[in-house]
């Protein structure tokens, strides 16, 4: 009976421990707390950045954009390929203009590895207004 009662004591210490371990490891991996994200002294926050949904179908990649900011937006699609032979491709500079919608499509031969779609500004920010 005893002997049975240290192996339970055992157990119940390793689980302890392991959990103990992996609570520790879950407060040290926590993110920091994020700094003030007010925007700099004499500038405005940027409104810039059509919103993207990307679908993968098989070989084929499509991303469906929305520009909901008034300055316009040029996206590209970028696919990357998983065969070392397959070309990785990257879309022609497409123009999503304010309250504007676009789709982007591009394909792989074989299998799709990763997709993203990366913005520019189309047009030059627009000019400070004296006096605000």
């Amino acid at each position: 009976m005893r002997a049975l009662h240290r192996g339970f004591a055992a157990y119940a210490s390793v689980a302890a421990l392991l959990l103990g371990t992996a609570v520790a490891a879950e407060v040290h991996a926590a993110p920091a707390p994020a700094e003030d994200a007010a925007p700099a002294a004499g500038r405005e926050p940027e409104d810039f950045g059509a919103s993207c949904h990307t679908v993968v179908e098989g070989t084929r990649v499509t991303s469906h954009c929305r520009n909901p900011y008034p300055r316009t937006d040029r996206i590209r699609l970028h696919v990357e390929c998983d065969p070392w032979w397959d070309l990785d491709t990257d879309s022609a500079p497409v123009d999503v203009a304010p309250a504007d919608y676009a789709s982007v499509t591009a394909r792989c031969w074989k299998e799709v590895r990763s997709a993203w779609v990366t913005h520019e500004p189309a047009d030059p920010a627009p000019p400070a207004r004296p006096g605000t």
